[in-house]
């Protein structure tokens, strides 16, 4: 079999903070793709606003560099588990993986997922282990856990054979060599082993065309765009080809556009062939996993396995009394459109209408996954409420199933009992415990997802920051009895609309934590802060001290006042009971009663306790 040696397809898979996107800015810049006096930002990859700020990577992307007489083509794939959709699609479109590994932490819970979903594909690895120029660095230690790894996963013989680079992704040098003294001044050794490990594409361009697509784009001008991989023949612009629908259908259609890759451009082409990665627009309705074929040469490539929500919230148009001041698109049917919008690339997304044509409910695949289409939602200008996240429960072989997370806590010793002690409350079960005598412990548990939810203010409060949590999805198992987690506190809510007084909030102080910062605007029933007891209390902060002589008026500036905990979006959703919503608008995020008044509240839940005791 022929194959074509100037290309390589390989994927940058790695835990959350690993380095990965760094690495692709230095192979980027190192390989010349870039003029000598072009202005390139740091984390180039990272084109979203909210990948920036996090310094994580939402979205998988692709892009190309020369390396001497070979295209080595990258995709930067999502380190977090909420993202695994993209990563096991991306897996599809390769030869190779570069497992990136931090040099101090070596491997960790999204190591562990994203290798699994490689070595299921079959793929070659190459092991990079980065920040080798950290002092805490112990490259020995976590080359043996990353073999480990590899055993532990099944990994078949040829695959345990992976060549190790030692690589400063920050300092744009790597070499073969575990030594930080004998760091080659340039990448040309991981370029070298690319070239030299990851096998070439097969070259079987005389074969009737087979292109399938594993990624979506989006731009106004094209409408949809199918990104993927020609597996076999070749594809020209104004051909005529067959789309092979999920659903067994065939559509017919004109290819308009090809675009390859460059850097991080996009480049039109007019042909491309077996092996080569590309965009391709002209069909309206693709979707992942589709199969682009001659219209005389029907043949469809296995359906690609896409990751089913296992989280949903209630997405409804805001309807507090502040609804309409801060957003700038706050209707139904604007909200509907970006929810739909979102659909067009987002696979691992889903948007079901409900009997009221203000609320949907939306499922995807964790928290971070849904809080990142709202703040992105928010930023543009929408406002909206939410409801608490809900797991998806399923059914599986007349099973209640409910999914379950694989769990990994670092913690200094001490806090090692409290953890597993408020774990085993949310029906975790302890997997493994590593005490390597760095008065540092890690330990492994299975928790139901639903445990989760609100855990991490629980976990920082019980390790006082100390602690590093971090958990991927493991499975579906039966349904575990009785209430699993949830927020055991009550609120403090407001009985007043107003703006919030030093005066009013300083009364209230010792009842419990507060949210709000003195002079904003509040209404009956928001939550202004957290009750020390179990029970919700109705408290009014927008009270005015009563001035009845000089020396009582100024006598508040002697006191001090507690900061109050403004919480972000992630731990205001987090935060959340049943009866409660989020109220999200581009300027504010705010807790509330999902009944404001108080009379109707105490009376929806005399009801309800009836209905129960019944």
């Amino acid at each position: 079999m022929k194959s074509r040696n100037d290309i390589r397809n390989i994927a940058i898979i790695a835990h959350v903070d690993h380095g990965k996107t760094t690495l692709v800015d230095e192979l980027l810049k190192q390989s010349g793709t870039f003029r000598a006096n072009e202005h390139v930002e740091e984390r180039a990859m990272d084109s979203n606003d909210l990948e920036r700020e996090r310094g994580i990577t939402i979205l998988a992307k692709n892009t190309a560099v020369q390396y001497k007489d070979t295209r080595i083509n990258i995709l930067d794939t999502p380190g977090h588990a909420d993202f695994g959709g993209e990563v096991e699609r991306i897996m599809k479109m390769v030869d190779g993986v570069l497992l990136v590994v931090d040099a101090y932490e070596g491997c960790m819970p999204q190591t562990r997922f994203v290798l699994k979903k490689a070595l299921e594909q079959k793929l070659t690895p190459i092991v990079v282990v980065n920040k080798i120029d950290k002092d805490s660095a112990r490259p020995e230690e976590v080359i043996d856990e990353v073999l480990d790894l590899f055993i532990e996963l099944g990994a078949e013989e040829e695959q345990l054979e992976f060549p190790v680079i030692y690589a400063s992704a920050i300092q744009g040098t790597a070499s073969p060599d575990p030594d930080p003294s004998k760091q080659e001044e340039d990448m040309s050794s991981l370029f070298k082993a690319i070239i030299a490990n990851i096998p070439a594409p097969v070259d079987n361009s005389d074969e009737p065309l087979q292109f399938q697509v594993a990624l979506l784009d989006y731009n106004d001008y094209v409408g949809r765009i199918g990104v993927g991989r020609v597996f076999r023949g070749k594809m020209h612009v104004g051909q005529q080809v067959a789309l092979m629908k999920l659903d067994g259908s065939v559509k017919q259609f004109r290819v308009t556009k090809i675009f390859g890759f460059s850097g991080l451009k996009k480049v039109e082409i007019e042909e491309a062939f077996a092996g080569d990665l590309i965009a391709v627009s002209g069909m309206e309705d693709i979707n992942v996993g589709e199969t682009v074929t001659p219209v005389e040469h029907q043949e469809a490539l296995p359906v690609l396995r896409i990751d089913e929500p296992t989280l949903q919230m209630t997405f409804l148009v805001n309807n507090s009394p502040f609804a309409g001041r801060e957003g700038k698109f706050v209707t139904a049917r604007k909200i509907e459109e970006r929810l739909k919008v979102q659909l067009q690339t987002d696979v691992s997304l889903r948007v079901e209408n409900t009997d009221s044509p203000d609320v949907w409910i939306v499922s995807g695949r964790g928290e971070l996954h849904l809080s990142i289409l709202i703040e992105n939602m928010r930023r543009e200008g929408y406002e909206l409420q939410v409801s608490k996240p809900e797991v998806i429960v399923r059914v599986i072989d007349g099973v209640r199933c409910e999914p379950v997370e694989r769990v990994q806590i670092d913690v200094p010793e001490e806090h090692t009992g409290s953890i597993m002690e408020s774990i085993g409350a949310r029906k975790g079960e302890l997997l493994d415990m590593i005490n390597n005598g760095s008065g540092q412990v890690r330990l492994i548990f299975n928790v139901p997802a639903r445990g989760l939810i609100g855990y991490s203010t629980e976990f920082l409060t019980i390790t006082r920051g100390y602690g590093i949590m971090n958990h991927t999805f493991d499975s579906y198992q039966p349904m575990q009895a009785g209430q699993v987690g949830g927020r055991r506190q009550g609120v403090l809510v407001s009985m007043e609309t107003g703006k919030t007084t030093q005066y009013g909030t300083m009364q209230v102080e010792d009842r419990g934590v507060i949210f709000i910062e003195p002079g904003t605007d509040i209404y009956e029933g928001m939550i202004v802060g957290e009750h020390n007891r179990e029970s919700d209390l109705t408290v009014n902060i927008v009270k005015a001290k009563q001035m009845t002589n000089m020396r009582s008026a100024n006598k508040d500036q002697t006191t001090s006042m507690k900061k109050p905990k403004i919480m972000s979006l992630e731990e205001s959703l987090e935060y959340l009971n049943d009866d409660e919503y989020c109220e999200v608008t581009p300027e504010s995020i705010r807790l509330r009663k999902k009944i404001l008044d108080k009379n109707e509240r105490e009376k929806f839940a005399k009801k309800k306790k009836m209905a129960e005791a019944n």
